[in-house]
């Protein structure tokens, strides 16, 4: 589906229609804050409708701006997606809180839990008292419409958090995880978690197509190629950082020329990409703590072991 010349797909069984291009959170605290609002406006203004953010991003800062370009009619034409890092009930309401007041929205459209990073996440997430609770508690207050949760480490701990919460009835919507052209060859979410989430529905969110700019400095792919890759894959969304407007203009400029990768153009990127990531060097979010923002603010997690006996609302 395509309004005007931004292409559009289908969130998994949520259904919602989103921009094949999404405008990533984490990049607009680098701009001036009138900067920022500019490319917000400006991308929906393009017809991009998937906006990431985070409760996190800048300490609030991000989701601020944001919901400063939201105003004068600018809500309508978005889809919002923010995420929150508590992993106990009470932390996570009160971030909720928080980011329905910074975007100054009375309703976020997809709310996720935020990095999934670390082997127990699951159990704390899902554990009495967990964060699940208040994310399935703003659901029902019609404060969120859609559940999700992101990470960027390992696909085992995506599938450890996938089989956890079947095994507590508990659907999600979405998820994001990196899908890029190196990310094929080393520790692959695309080749791991990918067709588990499309075997199940669930929407699958895009990011790090350019592995936060690192995998550009192999030298072996363009930022266009590596949106294009992104783009081939079964993703409904594609999230990139667009810090400027220039950056903006050459995701766009991706969508719109995006065609169908033939059998021969995927083979010649893995080809050329198969070497540099081989070890994951380019791929910093696996394999160091560069991207790991609760690991070095570990009090977002607000999480202490339950003592023996604690009671199930866990504050």
């Amino acid at each position: 589906m395509a309004t005007g010349s931004m292409p559009y797909r289908t969130l998994g069984r949520a259904g919602e229609q989103v921009s094949l291009i999404g405008l990533g959170g984490a990049h607009l605290i680098r701009p001036s804050e009138a900067e920022a609002i500019r490319i917000v406006r400006t991308a929906l203004d393009e017809g991009i409708n998937f906006l990431d953010n985070s409760w996190d991003y800048g300490e609030g800062v991000s989701e601020a701006r944001m919901g400063k370009a939201l105003r004068d009619g600018y809500r309508r034409r978005a889809f919002v997606m923010t995420k929150f890092d508590s992993r106990r009930r009470g932390g996570a309401l009160r971030q909720i809180e928080d980011s329905l007041r910074r975007l100054g929205v009375d309703t976020i459209d997809l709310l996720q839990v935020h990095e999934v990073i670390r082997p127990e996440d699951p159990e704390r997430v899902f554990a009495p008292g967990g964060c699940i609770e208040a994310l399935l508690e703003a659901q029902r207050a019609g404060k969120v419409r859609y559940i999700g949760f992101t990470g960027h480490k390992s696909p085992e701990i995506h599938l450890a958090m996938l089989r956890t919460a079947l095994a507590h009835g508990v659907a999600f919507d979405t998820v994001q995880l990196p899908l890029n052209v190196m990310d094929a060859h080393y520790d692959s979410f695309q080749r791991q978690v990918l067709p588990v989430l499309l075997e199940q529905g669930i929407g699958v969110l895009a990011m790090k197509p350019l592995g936060g700019g690192h995998i550009l400095q192999s030298g072996a792919v363009t930022a266009g190629e590596c949106l294009h890759y992104a783009m081939n894959l079964p993703a409904a969304v594609v999230i990139t950082g667009c810090e400027s407007l220039d950056i903006l203009e050459q995701a766009l400029q991706a969508a719109r020329t995006f065609r169908p990768l033939s059998e021969e153009q995927v083979t010649d990127l893995l080809a050329r990409t198969a070497q540099p990531a081989a070890r994951g060097q380019y791929e910093l979010y696996k394999t160091s703590r560069h991207f790991d923002s609760t690991e070095f603010h570990r009090e977002w997690l607000e999480w202490e072991p339950e003592p023996a006996g604690a009671a199930r609302a866990g504050l």
